[in-house]
């Protein structure tokens, strides 16, 4: 061992004895289930991740990959494929229905919370949209949008109320991701970024517990990768594959409505 690496055990166990017992349980048994090992202070190599800015600023576009982030989400959408069906609802517009969706779907309807999208067959607030009917959706598809939504449990409870009986909502939100800024612009703004607890607290207060599933996915690299806005491809297959729940880069929910 070396005087390096005898400091940092010292300091390590120091800081472990004036911790609370339960606590110093907890860390050794991390310790055993993970293996960790040390790292000495001072070895990392950063290489070309010590900057202070990211490798892209606008998640990875202006790199023409596809993003970790929209490699996860179609993951996702494909893994459900079979629930986009029907007449479906999508926000901003319908690539994901015609995506995965196919010949499953019968109506493919699109909302925007602003006038003037060409493809919006719907122009809503859906915090506040009375003039959607009750049980009109098979599907609803909602990605990377109730982050932006301020008053998100009103959101919620719309998606429960304008979908079928027996409908699906798939939906996905920023976890451990950068700050998307929209302030000023058609007024949104960027308001939560979720974990899997406290979507799965939102969503089984309007859906049944038993029908609301919530998934995560990410691990440390991947959440890096992605804050620097690499792209999908420049990480290898084992590395997207793997997902450590201490590190949610979006949270998924699979939600059924009641019968």
């Amino acid at each position: 061992m070396t005087p390096g690496q005898r400091v940092e055990k010292l300091v390590r166990d120091t800081a472990t004895v004036l911790l609370p017992e339960r606590l110093r349980k907890w860390i050794r048994k991390q310790q055993r289930l993970h293996n960790l090992q040390s790292t000495p202070v001072g070895s990392v190599d950063f290489g070309g991740l010590r900057r202070l800015s990211p490798i892209s600023a606008v998640f990875g576009q202006d790199r023409d990959l596809l993003t970790i982030e929209r490699y996860y989400m179609e993951e996702f959408l494909q893994n459900h494929s079979d629930d986009i069906r029907g007449r479906v609802l999508e926000f901003g517009d319908p690539a994901y229905t015609k995506k995965f969706g196919g010949d499953r779907v019968t109506q493919a309807d699109v909302l925007s919370y602003v006038e003037g999208n060409p493809q919006a067959t719907i122009v809503a607030d859906i915090t506040d949209a009375p003039h959607i009917p009750d049980n009109s959706f098979d599907c609803i598809i909602i990605t990377q949008t109730l982050q932006m939504i301020f008053e998100v449990d009103k959101a919620i409870a719309t998606l429960e109320r304008i979908l079928k009986p027996g409908g699906v909502v798939l939906c996905t939100s920023h976890g451990m991701t950068r700050v998307a800024r929209r302030e000023g612009v058609d007024d949104w703004g960027e308001y939560w970024h979720f974990t899997s607890q406290s979507k799965r607290r939102l969503f089984r207060a309007v859906f049944p517990a038993e029908n609301v599933e919530v998934s995560t996915v990410g691990n440390v690299f991947t959440c890096i990768c992605n804050l620097h806005g690499l792209g999908a491809s420049e990480i290898a297959p084992e590395e997207l594959s793997t997902h450590d729940p201490n590190y949610e880069m979006l949270v998924l929910v699979r939600a059924v409505k009641a019968q």
